[in-house]
């Protein structure tokens, strides 16, 4: 009999907003941001086997050559060195990697996430409080990955607070499929003493009301990245210049732009437009909203 396998979705992250508010004195750096979690994203699939193996498929697993250095694993190694080493039986483990690989909108922390949230219900400890501690360890972004909800992530992003109602929009994500180190980008950062994000203001009812919050903000690592990328520059010019674009900017530390959309038809429609003057990039259009449980088919 054929084992059954359980399916995780790693949804892709996308930071609106991303101010640099301070850095420790080990090196990490404070932020304030909003984040949201599109439909679209990576899967995470695990069955019972013989012996544990790992598998990355998909259109970028040829990114990801080094398989032992993978995220995935490391979520695998460490929760069993905090549940015990039996408490997982053997396991064949597959990610499907759809999303570009360095690109700032979640993508290895996400895949962790969503592994450590099969791990813990094969084991049968969801819900345990270490889990959040486990993902921590992982990477500053891996706890906020475990809930697909937005959020507003201050500190080194341990710290998860809720944020208004988040009103349904569609965001257009551009990537020139030029990695960006998260490192490299903070390297070239000048100033990292910045104000944090401006409170928000009523409910975000309408797209009109989040726009006109995220017009007060920023993201502080966008002039780094593009030094790295200039494409980044070429790309949010072209994004604003979209009919219907509502709000354009670089999520994470790049090098993806996305576009915000009010109707799923205007984000399709600005999607084949840009597939026709930048054939060669990655382009996708995701639906954002209130809810973290999106269908795992997505």
């Amino acid at each position: 009999m054929t084992p059954k396998t359980y399916q995780a979705h790693a949804p892709a992250k996308i930071n609106l907003a991303l101010h640099v508010t301070g850095q420790r004195p080990d090196g990490y750096h404070d932020l304030d941001s909003l984040v949201v979690f599109a439909r679209k994203g990576d899967f995470v699939r695990i069955a019972e086997a013989d012996a544990n193996n790992f598998t990355v498929t998909g259109p970028f697993a040829e990114l990801l050559s080094d398989k032992g250095n993978n995220l995935v694993l490391a979520a695998h190694d460490e929760f069993r060195k905090t549940f015990g080493e039996t408490a997982l039986p053997c396991l064949s483990i597959e990610l499907e990697k759809n999303l570009p690989v360095a690109a700032g909108i979640g993508g290895g922390s996400a895949d962790a996430a969503a592994a450590l949230q099969l791990f813990a219900a094969k084991a049968g400890v969801s819900g345990d409080p270490r889990i959040p501690d486990l993902a921590a360890r992982l990477g500053a972004d891996v706890p906020m990955c475990l809930s697909a909800s937005p959020k507003r992530v201050v500190e080194i992003g341990d710290t998860l607070a809720g944020v208004p109602h988040l009103p349904p929009c569609h965001a257009l994500l551009v990537n020139p499929l030029k990695p960006v180190p998260t490192p490299d980008v903070f390297a070239r950062l000048t100033k990292r003493q910045n104000p944090p994000l401006p409170e928000p203001v009523g409910n975000w009812e309408h797209l009109d009301d989040l726009v006109a919050w995220l017009e007060q903000t920023r993201n502080d690592l966008e002039g780094p990245a593009t030094a790295l990328v200039p494409e980044i520059a070429e790309i949010t010019v072209q994004m604003r210049a979209l009919h219907s674009c509502r709000f354009a900017r670089m999520s994470g530390s790049g090098a993806t732009v996305f576009g915000l959309f009010e109707f799923a038809e205007d984000a399709e429609n600005a999607a084949i437009q840009l597939r026709n003057s930048r054939p060669n990039d990655w382009i996708s259009v995701m639906e954002i909203h209130d809810s973290g449980k999106f269908d795992a088919d997505q």
